[in-house]
């Protein structure tokens, strides 16, 4: 156990208890699966043959211990932070002067979603990068997912999580300033960041550049000049360039027929957690289907360019952790508290973002703004558009996210 200033941080090793595994694979060898017709395209929702195969590898071949063992390379440490446990990883630089990177998971990810990324950042020379480019890496599993738990109060959202996180990286770990990083929640919270805290960080790096006011139904964040969907609530089509093209359908697409999940936990998270807490197959169900979907567009259709980008092991080790750590209901609670606690901004400046920021496009993205919009949000300092890659890219491209990260964050050492 360490102590730093008055906070208690307690390294922490990965150990499932064997009774707990025992039981998630009796509740397996159990599962009733439901019928399934007519649903080869997945038109209906998640594929159900599909699911067998996923769950019969869970039982036969996957291998919880060797995962384990795997995460466990990692240094893990647990603290208690503005009366929440909070579980994060460590990793420090290998090179001169490694700046404080801090990165960021979302929903339905886990930290280990994020592992591809850590060792080229912290350790570029070894992986045929620049060696005066390391970071320190620090990524929390947010309140509420995986190790960061239990969780029994309220109020805990992607906003509150920056200002935890905040905590975490200059009243905990002594950083005077620090860079950010994260796609999807992790965006956001990055994005808070450098909008309420500018003068802690760097910089901003968002693959996933989301109005911080979305999910409610005022944009007090809305750039002037920037004309709106009046149904969507998303930057009008009229808004995206020439070269833009289909980048409105995308969002429009998600916003229609993929975000039926997110309304079910922005308002009844409690109901889903009755379901994926009992059934680690539902668990399963619950965030595979997302996961096929969000990145159907670039990979293309079936379950066999899907797999190229989310092995069998992966989509199950996510489900395992949320089952094991019961944290499938707090999870979803993360977005109902951001309805039921709406973010406020904390001034009225534009760009909202005024920390210098690097925004990358990913071809299979579930929402790309356009740059008209992205210019005034953002202070922006570095744009890309990806030709692969999309909603996960840690996982999917880490050489590009890295390259990414390493190159905007540069022009600050």
């Amino acid at each position: 156990m360490t102590a730093t200033g008055d906070h208690q941080v307690e390294e922490f090793t990965i150990a499932v208890e064997q009774e707990k595994l025992d039981d998630m694979y009796e509740r397996l060898r159990r599962t009733r699966f439901p019928q399934d017709f007519a649903n080869d395209d997945w038109r209906y929702g998640y594929n159900g043959d599909y699911h067998r195969q996923l769950v019969e590898y869970w039982i036969e071949e996957y291998d919880w211990r060797d995962v384990e063992r795997r995460m466990n390379e990692l240094p893990h440490f647990k603290t208690t932070l503005m009366g929440v446990p909070l579980h994060f990883i460590h990793v420090r630089g290998k090179g001169p002067n490694p700046m404080p990177l801090l990165l960021h998971h979302g929903w339905p990810w886990t930290f280990w979603d994020v592992r591809k990324v850590i060792g080229p950042l912290t350790d570029p020379a070894r992986y045929g990068g620049d060696p005066a480019d390391p970071f320190d890496v620090v990524l929390i599993s947010l309140p509420g997912y995986g190790f960061s738990s239990p969780l029994t109060e309220p109020g805990w959202n992607w906003w509150r999580t920056a200002d935890l996180e905040n905590a975490l990286m200059k009243d905990v770990l002594g950083y005077e300033k620090y860079a950010t990083a994260g796609g999807d929640w992790g965006a956001l919270v990055a994005q808070q960041h450098g909008h309420k805290y500018e003068q802690d960080v760097y910089g901003v790096y968002t693959h996933f550049p989301a109005q911080m006011s979305h999910y409610l139904a005022d944009h007090p964040d809305a750039p002037p000049g920037i004309a709106y969907d009046p149904v969507l609530g998303l930057p009008d089509a009229g808004e995206y360039g020439a070269d833009e093209e289909g980048w409105f359908e995308r969002g429009k697409l998600f916003v229609q027929q993929e975000s039926g999940y997110g309304e079910i936990q922005l308002t009844k998270p409690q109901t889903l957690a009755a379901l994926v807490t009992d059934s680690p197959a539902g668990q399963l169900a619950w965030i595979t289907e997302k996961r096929y979907f969000w990145g159907l567009e670039e990979r293309g259709v079936g379950t066999e360019p899907f797999e190229r980008v989310w092995p069998k092991e992966d989509l199950v080790t996510t489900a395992a952790v949320y089952f094991l750590t019961e944290t499938g209901g707090t999870s979803s609670r993360y977005y109902w508290e951001c309805r039921g606690n709406p973010w406020k901004p904390s001034h009225a400046n534009f760009p909202v973002v005024g920390a210098p920021t690097a925004v990358s496009i990913y071809p299979g993205e579930i929402y790309k703004p356009p740059r008209a919009w992205t210019e005034k949000y953002f202070n922006l300092q570095q744009y890309r558009v990806h030709d692969d890659g999309g909603h996960f890219a840690p996982l999917e491209v880490p050489d590009t996210y890295v390259d990414d990260v390493a190159t905007f964050f540069r022009r600050f050492r």
